[in-house]
């Protein structure tokens, strides 16, 4: 079950949604860090294009675990990223460049990724974009 997570990520890095998609059930249920939870593919694939057109990031350093019966993993990884337009309530995008450590959690059923949750400080990323 890792593959599909390393799978997702290779996606990821890519910019290629349809990758990322192909790694997901029908049902997903994404938990945006401090936002609401998102369901169904159509909702990730509209969150995807949002992010691709305010941010350009690249994941580095990435290390993923899986629990033995293979339902549940996890990956920690660094963020390396370009704030490239303006996203709503947050600082005025100008190009400012920015690194977080992050982590994602994953439910998995059926060969796919069922769940995903992300998390980093958003703290950190607002004091990096507030120069």
């Amino acid at each position: 079950m890792m593959e599909v997570v390393a799978r997702y990520f290779e996606a990821f890095n890519a910019g290629d949604t349809d990758a990322m998609l192909a790694c997901l059930t029908e049902d997903l249920a994404h938990h945006v860090n401090e936002g609401q939870v998102r369901t169904g593919k159509a909702a990730f694939a509209a969150f995807c294009e949002h992010m691709s057109r305010c941010y350009d990031e690249h994941l580095s350093d990435m290390v993923i675990l899986t629990d033995p019966s293979g339902s549940r993993a996890a990956a920690e990884y660094v963020v390396n990223g370009t704030y490239l337009a303006s996203d709503t309530g947050l600082p005025e995008a100008h190009g400012q460049t920015y690194t977080l450590p992050a982590g994602s959690f994953f439910d998995l059923a059926g060969g796919r990724i069922s769940r995903v949750t992300t998390y980093y400080n958003l703290a950190d990323w607002m004091r990096q974009v507030s120069t």
